[in-house]
């Protein structure tokens, strides 16, 4: 009860701040954006609309987590806030916990709302058929965000705001790469080559999570891909909580 008391709170302080009201405009100016370049597309608006729409919900979700969830933990840290918080009987994991809810419920909300604007605005031209793979691109965003913003708390819980923000956005680029990166550890000498390896295996696996080529094309993905990333998701974010709840509880705030 105490974890989704303080995951209401977050949530509202999340969707009251002026970076989520410029998020969601920012996306719907994107989505307008698109059909002004659609004709320079060569027949392939359609395309060019779900492609940009898609990673716009992407970036504008990782835009919010840098902004308000870095500093979810420390800014209370530095008001001294937490310790009002804290001499109540709530437990450390359980204020984390909540954080982590709070802050993913916003990015849902980002998420399905920028989601249903692209959905409508193709179904305006007549291509209301994406509105399948549009759903399932979009819940893979979610689920996307929602191992981000985990991770963010757990950089939050241990570092500056500043810090944090760069930690995050370190991790989102090696994680975006890690295809990529696990093919390259093949090829360069040892122990370079463990080491990347390791590292391709240790980054969440975000490629996991996009699906913008499939829905692109007006085509949906499988339902095993659906249940492997949902599980990876609880799986990796259950992972890195616990990790910041156990750090987070032996640290020294005096």
């Amino acid at each position: 009860m105490n974890a989704l008391w303080i995951a209401r709170n977050t949530f509202r302080e999340a969707t009251r701040d002026r970076v989520m009201a410029g998020v969601l405009v920012a996306g719907l100016v994107l989505l307008a954006a698109t059909q002004i370049m659609s004709p320079l597309a060569l027949g392939e608006g359609v395309r060019l609309t779900v492609d940009l729409g898609l990673s716009g919900i992407s970036l504008l979700g990782v835009l919010v987590v840098v902004m308000v969830g870095t500093s979810l933990v420390s800014k209370e840290i530095e008001r001294r806030t937490i310790f009002n918080l804290l001499s109540r009987p709530i437990a450390r994991p359980e204020y984390l916990l909540g954080k982590w809810i709070g802050l993913t419920g916003a990015l849902w909300v980002v998420a399905a709302a920028l989601g249903f604007a692209l959905w409508l605005l193709l179904a305006l031209r007549g291509q209301g058929a994406h509105g399948p793979s549009i759903c399932e691109a979009t819940y893979l965003a979610g689920l996307e965000l929602s191992v981000i913003s985990a991770c963010a708390v757990l950089f939050s819980s241990l570092s500056t705001p500043i810090l944090s923000a760069l930690y995050t956005l370190g991790l989102i680029a090696v994680g975006q790469w890690s295809y990529d990166l696990r093919q390259f550890a093949l090829h360069v000498p040892q122990p370079l080559g463990t080491l990347l390896s390791v590292t391709a295996n240790v980054v969440p696996n975000f490629p996991l999570f996009n699906m913008r080529t499939l829905a692109a094309a007006g085509e949906t993905t499988t339902l095993p891909h659906l249940a492997m990333a949902t599980a990876y998701a609880v799986l990796y974010g259950g992972c890195v909580l616990s990790l910041a709840a156990a750090a987070f509880e032996s640290r020294d705030f005096k």
